[in-house]
């Protein structure tokens, strides 16, 4: 999509807290739920204030790539900055794929090849062995390097074939715990966000900033 410019000049740094994304739906969900315990903060996506080369996810975990992403955020912008990484595990398959979700395949984002790669990785497996679970870690990181972060997860299993034109990645094939029948991609943006995996871990994050009265 397009994004609307903003000179980032015109930010009050106090204020301002950066979204490493350049999705527009994450930047509502983390504006939606942090900003009840941060109402004096403005969110922003990184897309809107410059064309940022993105870093290279070289951690071998979820927080580690979260962190890596929000620090360079921080070290491009000078501003507050969160970033989230997220992935699909497999109990099966000994986790994987994990952080390397978004490019099991080989090809960072070919969703066909990962769900074609999972599905064969998996086609001796039964149903019974079949669980998994999305999850997500955000960070948030002030400019002086204060760090804090939320976890959260979404329990279910893998399909034997896709389902559902909605959602991405691996959402036509996982079958939520919470939506007996039903993959992700077969789900409403509604239904899917108020049991997926970054809603937990927003939240997390929001009931350990209200805690810690950490002033980002």
């Amino acid at each position: 999509m397009a994004w609307e410019h903003i000179d980032i000049d015109a930010l009050d740094p106090a204020r301002t807290i950066v979204v490493a994304t350049g999705n527009a739906h994450k930047l509502v969900e983390i504006e939606s739920i942090l900003g009840r315990v941060m109402p004096d903060k403005v969110f922003v996506a990184i897309a809107q204030l410059g064309d940022f080369e993105e870093p290279e996810e070289t951690g071998t975990t979820f927080l580690e790539n979260a962190l890596i992403k929000a620090e360079a955020a921080v070290a491009e912008t000078g501003l507050a900055a969160i970033a989230d990484d997220s992935g699909i595990v497999v109990d099966a398959l000994g986790g994987e794929p994990g952080v390397y979700s978004a490019r099991y395949a080989g090809v960072h984002g070919d969703d066909e090849a990962n769900n074609a790669k999972l599905l064969s990785r998996l086609a001796n497996t039964p149903a019974s062995a079949r669980t998994a679970r999305f999850v997500s870690v955000v960070a948030l990181i002030d400019a002086g390097g204060t760090v804090l972060s939320g976890e959260g997860s979404c329990e279910g299993s893998i399909g034997f074939a896709p389902h559902g034109e909605n959602g991405f990645g691996y959402d036509p094939l996982f079958l939520p715990a919470a939506r007996p029948g039903m993959t992700m991609a077969e789900l409403s943006a509604e239904e899917k966000n108020a049991i997926s995996h970054r809603f937990h871990a927003l939240h997390d994050l929001a009931r350990r900033l209200a805690a810690s009265g950490t002033a980002i």
